[in-house]
């Protein structure tokens, strides 16, 4: 039976989800916006917070420190409730890069018996450019290994004697990985899966991830870095936040107890505040809601590619088990640059583009409706059979 736009709607009216969608500044309702998966809405409350912690600047000066001090520590506990972290084992700090950084080469001190790193041909690339770096700096052997471009790596394809980097959600395909499955050497990436899915930080020991996609914190907003024992290790850049007693100025170095040793320099305040506030409305609206409406609505995405979009040439570039996706699908097209930049511009539908070939559509259920799903996709369909993504410009950009 064919999914109607009454399908949908009818899915809307009974969505518990429903009324956050309110809680996010939505300008146009004609632009239908599925790139949550590579930064998230405002949040109105994010937006309220900023102007109470600008304020607090404005009349506490320096004195907004005894506060602020904490709010790299603070913040990361109100992530850690999302990401399924014990307290006082997740840092919101720097970014992902430099964040992996510091955890890989802490854990090669611990482990000087690791002379291998490794990860896959298709996770994101600033994963496999630290390890690169790190591994012509130390003298180590990097190892990058192939996947099956659908599914991801898998527990056989991590060599044994390696440290390891993966993604949970793989940045192309959607692809989720089973990391109970995994050994314990893996450090693992979450910028696609935290604040979209329930994840068990307890079962594993390091984690990486930001908190601009579906965590909703602005662009560039800060990352996190999670140790489940972060005593054992001590962090490769030495900055006074990180110190044990940081305004004893005239001691030596010496890491700060528990996770705040991976601090470095001064802790950019207005970011945290907006990170906090988007891990407190993940929290509220909780972990498990979000995963059933986000399986939901790409399983809407799924049925609708194949009622309408596998006769224009599309391949699905997402697995088909809600099992094995994150929140985002990806559509595998010849053309799918032009029929991306052809959506921007013609249709008023923000996807993305990852190279060769995919459109890529992320569902954010925090404020994505199930009808929105269905226009999209209506319009997609609609400007492919007319040809519309064949008359314009297709000069690339900067940004895809």
């Amino acid at each position: 039976m064919a999914v109607t736009r009454a399908d949908a709607l009818a899915l809307d009216a009974k969505d518990p989800l429903a009324a956050f969608r309110e809680r996010f500044v939505i300008e146009d309702e004609h632009r239908l916006y599925l790139d949550g998966n590579s930064l998230g809405r405002l949040p109105k409350g994010t937006r309220e917070r900023l102007h109470r912690v600008i304020d607090e600047w404005g009349s506490e000066l320096v004195g907004g420190w005894h506060d602020w001090i904490d709010a790299p520590t603070r913040t990361g506990d109100a992530l850690a409730e999302v990401i399924g972290a014990d307290p006082g084992t997740v840092l919101v700090a720097d970014s992902v890069t430099v964040n992996l950084f510091k955890l890989v080469n802490a854990i090669l001190e611990t482990q000087p018996h690791l002379r291998k790193l490794a990860t896959d041909q298709d996770n994101f690339p600033t994963d496999r450019y630290v390890l690169e770096g790190i591994a012509r700096a130390r003298g180590l052997e990097l190892e990058i290994f192939d996947v099956d471009p659908l599914l991801g790596p898998q527990p056989s394809d991590v060599p044994e004697d390696a440290l390891t980097v993966l993604s949970h959600v793989a940045y192309r395909s959607g692809a989720l990985a089973d990391m109970a499955a995994f050994p314990d050497t893996v450090i693992w990436d979450l910028s696609h899966s935290a604040g979209a899915l329930p994840v068990d930080l307890r079962a594993i020991r390091y984690a990486v991830g930001c908190t601009y996609k579906y965590l909703n914190a602005g662009p560039g907003a800060t990352g996190f870095l999670y140790a489940r024992d972060p005593d054992a290790l001590v962090t490769p850049i030495q900055g006074w936040f990180g110190q044990a007693r940081q305004f004893e100025m005239e001691r030596p170095y010496e890491p700060a107890p528990g996770i705040t040793r991976f601090l470095a320099g001064t802790p950019p305040i207005l970011v945290l505040a907006a990170v906090e506030e988007g891990a407190r409305i993940t929290a509220e609206a909780g972990i498990e809601a979000i995963r059933e409406k986000s399986i939901a609505q790409t399983e809407l995405l799924i049925a609708l590619h194949d009622q309408w979009l596998q006769a224009l040439g599309f391949t699905l570039g997402t697995p088909r088990e809600p099992h094995l996706r994150g929140s985002h699908v990806s559509l595998r097209h010849e053309e799918a640059w032009p029929i991306c930049k052809a959506l921007i511009e013609r249709a008023d539908v923000i996807p993305d583009f990852r190279g060769p070939d995919s459109v890529r559509l992320g569902i954010a259920p925090l404020y994505t409706r199930f009808v929105d799903v269905y226009d999209a996709l209506e319009r997609l369909r609609d400007l492919v059979e007319r040809g519309v993504h064949r008359e314009i410009d297709v000069a690339v950009s900067r940004v895809t």
